[in-house]
């Protein structure tokens, strides 16, 4: 098949080219650099230009805080140029796999998500998010969205990659101790978008709609950077540990709200690729294993 992957360089979307280039399948592989998703008529005539089968949108504008002083330009990119895109894939009859966000959801459940659960986005980053998601429901038959939380990756700026550059300045740090959620390694991610290529190039149709895609297990932020610094240092990257204290979140504030509570409920998509997904502890396992 022919494959075009949109943010080729980016967190997940520089770990699925390297993942796609061991399959017998022509990627076409497209940076912010070669093409930009803000210009939604360029985007367009270049798929059509191409004319792939698959397209996976691993693209997005993600400064989530930045994205309240330029939610138009957010807007574009995560609405509408998404909305271009599930317009020019009907059309043309291509599949389309697309990367969302717990931020559609506004934090205030007690129990994990499911894909049908009530979305409520506190930024302009969830909303925008959001309105790509319906804008795909919307125009695209062949669809597949992704909704991910917490990616962390060796490409691109994450929280584990800060955790790091500041455990080698600071003897302590302090992180907020009361969201909660489930941190999602890229590669995770990316085996899952394997499973639906393959299974489109074999069966022909696979099973659209929304799934929910994060690493198992639940922890807060505070948790998540004693975990880093742990196999951190277990792994030689860092010389020391810092100490690490936990602080509310009304002690760290931001111009972008964060959901308490986004913990993705994973039940429906690991029934449909038939096993559990792995821990995000043994995802951080392998990033410290792949940065060292």
């Amino acid at each position: 098949m022919r494959i075009m992957l949109f943010g080729a360089a980016g967190q997940v979307g520089s770990d699925c080219l390297i993942a796609l280039k061991t399959k017998a399948h022509e990627v076409i592989a497209v940076t912010r650099n070669q093409l930009d998703f803000a210009d939604e008529c360029a985007v367009v005539s270049y798929v059509e230009q191409c004319k792939p089968n698959v397209i996976i949108n691993a693209c997005a504008y993600t400064a989530v805080d930045k994205a309240e002083s330029e939610s138009d330009l957010a807007d574009q990119i995560n609405h509408k140029t998404v909305a271009a895109l599930a317009k020019c894939c009907h059309v043309n009859g291509i599949l389309l796999l697309h990367l969302s966000t717990d931020y559609v959801f506004d934090g205030h459940a007690d129990t994990p998500y499911l894909e049908d659960s009530c979305v409520n986005p506190l930024s302009v980053y969830g909303k925008t998010k959001l309105q790509g998601e319906k804008a795909i429901e919307e125009h695209a038959t062949q669809y597949i969205i992704l909704r991910t939380s917490w990616v962390f990756g060796e490409n691109g700026n994450n929280f584990v990659k800060t955790m790091l550059k500041l455990a080698k300045d600071r003897d302590q740090l302090s992180v907020v101790s009361d969201q909660s959620g489930r941190p999602t390694y890229a590669g995770h991610i990316v085996n899952v978008l394997l499973f639906f290529v393959e299974k489109y190039n074999k069966d022909g149709i696979i099973p659209y709609g929304i799934y929910h895609c994060s690493s198992s297990g639940e922890t807060s932020w505070y948790e998540f950077a004693q975990a880093v610094f742990e196999q951190a240092y277990i792994a030689g990257v860092i010389a020391k540990k810092p100490q690490v204290s936990p602080i509310p979140s009304s002690a760290y504030p931001t111009p972008a709200p964060r959901p308490m509570y986004s913990t993705l409920d994973t039940s429906k998509l690991e029934s449909t690729i038939g096993q559990a997904l792995p821990s995000w502890r043994e995802g951080l396992s392998r990033f410290m294993d792949a940065i060292v």
